[in-house]
């Protein structure tokens, strides 16, 4: 019934009012609640799975990163990598805490499930929108933003989280002061790190669209290269342990994709100037080509005119003692007296009636 509604409510043109893309909107974002809801459903039941195995795995010294770092730590004799050797303890101060904490774990889980749906809805929503060759180059949107996203998600997870959970957990501003980790304080960090991974991997995507619609270019980019590679810098020193690697481990992805944006960018730019030089080549071509065809018309028409001339000219030179002005003010008198007894042959009555009113 939907789909029929929406159907119908298209206008005679085929174009679509404010208040009918609103209502096209409206069935985009239900759908996409829909299918979070359903990835939050699927999580909340494996309940064991995502907090044990997923979200509790990184305070853990046998997770991958922790184990991989303490083997690094052995090889090159650097103890302060291998971290979170000490599990924190976590605790739940309220008494519906836990329950609640599922449940926003769950809804967090059914979007990052349901991510690749979602942004294929909203994408269904504004594609119409685009020209034939905007859509060529968007070709593939939606594909690369969920590999982003998911590639941002497991980097955040897997490296970051790891490193954060060891310096937050392990920070102390006085001996006196013991942590005691609250369990929604830890998931909301490991959440928050993990989805600013994500999005932040979104960047390639970002930039490619406002390099488009021409809001940021390649030269600005590299215009602002130093104040990111510093942003980049501080941020992974605030988060990792006080060494080099764990900076460089955390950083160097950051900035290969900001490089990786800028070699976008100059692309898409590229692209852009090579189809508007084409099209403006493809405009002079057609333009030329109608300068070309009104040229060949009039050489027609002067043509024509030519041989109506000499045409005339050979009817003189036949008739040398009629000029052709009079040869055509004999033709309309002829033309006259044909159409005068052509009229009197059509009444027949009225000829024969004359001479009786003469006589009377």
């Amino acid at each position: 019934m939907a789909g029929k509604s929406r159907a119908n409510s298209r206008t005679n043109e085929g174009e679509m009012t404010f208040l009918q893309h609103l209502e096209e909107l409206r069935w985009h974002i239900i759908r996409a609640l829909a299918a979070v809801v359903i990835g939050a459903i699927v999580a909340f039941i494996f309940k064991n799975i995502i907090f044990d195995h997923i979200i509790l795995a990184p305070n853990n010294p046998d997770f991958i990163t922790n184990r991989l770092l303490c083997r690094l730590s052995d090889l090159v004799n650097v103890p302060v990598l291998c971290i979170n050797q000490n599990p924190i303890e976590l605790i739940s101060i309220k008494m519906s805490g836990q329950f609640t904490t599922h449940i926003n774990i769950s809804l967090v889980a059914g979007l990052i499930l349901a991510f690749p749906y979602v942004f294929w809805e909203f994408w269904s929503f504004f594609r119409p929108a685009l020209y034939e060759k905007e859509r060529k180059y968007a070709r593939g949107a939606v594909t690369m933003a969920s590999l982003l996203f998911i590639i941002g998600i497991l980097f955040g997870y897997f490296i970051i989280t790891p490193l954060s959970i060891n310096f937050l957990g392990s920070y102390r501003v006085s001996d006196i002061v013991t942590n005691q980790i609250n369990i929604t304080s830890y998931i909301g960090s490991v959440t928050s790190v993990a989805l600013s991974a994500g999005v932040t991997f979104e960047l390639p995507i970002v930039v490619f669209f406002l390099a488009r619609i021409g809001v940021l270019t390649p030269d600005f980019m590299r215009k602002y290269r130093r104040h990111a590679i510093v942003l980049v810098l501080v941020v992974a020193a605030v988060i990792t342990p006080p060494d080099i690697f764990s900076q460089i481990l955390v950083s160097l992805p950051l900035l290969l994709l900001y490089e990786a944006s800028i070699i976008i960018a100059q692309r898409v730019v590229r692209n852009k100037e090579k189809a508007e030089a084409a099209e403006a080549e493809a405009e002079a071509a057609a333009e030329r080509a109608a300068k070309e065809k009104a040229r060949e018309k009039a050489k027609a028409a002067a043509a024509e005119r030519e041989a109506k001339e000499r045409g005339n000219a050979e009817a003189a030179e036949r008739e040398p003692g009629i000029s052709p002005e009079a040869d055509a003010a004999g033709s309309e008198a002829k033309a006259k007296d044909e159409a005068d007894g052509t009229s009197r042959n059509d009444n027949p009555d009225q000829s024969a009636g004359d001479p009786v009113n003469e006589k009377e």
